[in-house]
């Protein structure tokens, strides 16, 4: 048996980055103080848990602990202007992929939603992107969905139990607590499974 190969996620963690950040600047000089939608914080602030959560996916795979997260949080400067705060976005995506690109496949660490490996904490960070670039962009009217492509990967990676016959952006949404399917209503509660699953070749 063996873990999932983790060489395709640093590029789908960098095609996130790419899409959410060009989303995220279309509306960089609207009013981010209005809530992100379906969330209690901001779009500011929404943004800066972004940030936090990337780089505290970097820290848990570089630290690897076995019961706790890592004591080290990122925040962006909050008078800094959304163009720049979105560079901040970036850097902390860059280090997660790196961290990726040079993390041993057997090496996990833990995480409350389930130990995981680097692909695992990949696809996590593809998802925060994805969801709440999802929030901002609703909440500043901008039309915008994850793409197919990634949200077919972070499925796989992420919730083994999602629902078939659906588009996978529209999935991901609803597995996130975002929308309802059809027969499906939306989710008040959810979380994913980042606990390795090993392939039998």
């Amino acid at each position: 048996m063996t873990p999932a190969t983790t060489a395709p996620w640093t590029d789908l963690l960098a095609a996130a980055t790419d899409d959410c950040l060009a989303a995220l600047l279309e509306g960089a000089d609207q009013d981010w103080s209005r809530p992100a939608r379906g969330l209690d914080w901001t779009c500011r602030q929404t943004l800066d848990h972004l940030a936090l959560g990337l780089t505290g996916y970097t820290g848990l795979l570089i630290a690897r602990p076995d019961d706790r997260y890592t004591t080290l949080f990122a925040s962006l400067d909050p008078q800094a202007p959304i163009p720049t705060c979105l560079e901040g976005l970036r850097i902390a995506a860059s280090l997660l992929s790196s961290t990726v690109r040079d993390t041993p496949a057997e090496a996990h660490a833990w995480h409350p939603w389930g130990h995981s490996d680097a692909t695992g904490f990949a696809a996590m960070g593809i998802t925060e992107l994805a969801v709440h670039t999802y929030d901002i962009t609703r909440a500043l009217s901008l039309s915008w969905t994850p793409p197919d492509g990634l949200s077919t990967a972070v499925l796989a990676r992420l919730f083994p139990d999602a629902p078939s016959g659906h588009r996978p952006s529209d999935t991901l949404l609803w597995c996130t607590g975002r929308i309802p399917l059809p027969g499906l209503p939306r989710r008040a509660d959810w979380q994913w499974d980042g606990a390795v699953r090993w392939l039998v070749l």
